[in-house]
């Protein structure tokens, strides 16, 4: 009786870890990822990993170009492990103001606009090959793209525009 019941015992055991393990897996088109800063240059440009959603992938490659660029402007992005040149570990915005993407709306539509000045402010030319990736699922597309960010550039740019201080 004592070893029909460890037997017992035992499958049940045995079942409950199978079907543990038999999770979904989700694709990271489920996930919203942050950029991370991956590099910097002496000339003030960031090499930066960002993320783009969209329908397609050519849509969601440009997507993520912009998302960069915003990032840059609005977001404190994160240096991957090792690679900040300061204690804090994270690439301040240029933009400190409060609602600043509201106050200046206008602005900032035509910036990011498809064919806009951001791209003036950004390229994908000095990626590795084989560094894009996509996810896709049934209602969009995910892509994880390198780009560098001309950080003083776009500075100077906001500064002329009357943007920053």
């Amino acid at each position: 009786m004592k070893t029909k019941s460890l037997f017992t015992i035992s499958a049940v055991a045995v079942m409950m870890l199978l079907l543990a393990g038999c999770g979904t897996r989700k694709s990271q088109a489920y996930y919203d990822q942050k950029s991370k800063v991956i590099g910097t240059e002496l000339d003030g440009s960031y090499t930066i990993r960002a993320w783009g959603r969209a329908r397609n992938a050519a849509d969601a490659y440009v997507q993520a170009q912009k998302q960069a660029v915003y990032d840059v402007i609005f977001s404190e992005i994160q240096f991957v492990s090792g690679q900040a040149p300061s204690s804090t570990g994270t690439l301040r915005p240029l933009i400190f103001e409060v609602n600043a993407r509201q106050k200046y709306e206008d602005y900032f539509n035509a910036f990011f606009a498809d064919g806009g000045e951001y791209k003036d402010f950004s390229s994908m030319k000095e990626k590795r090959q084989l560094s894009t990736n996509y996810a896709k699922t049934d209602a969009q597309t995910v892509a994880q793209v390198t780009v560098c960010v001309w950080r003083a550039r776009l500075r100077e740019k906001l500064i002329a525009d009357g943007i920053i201080k």
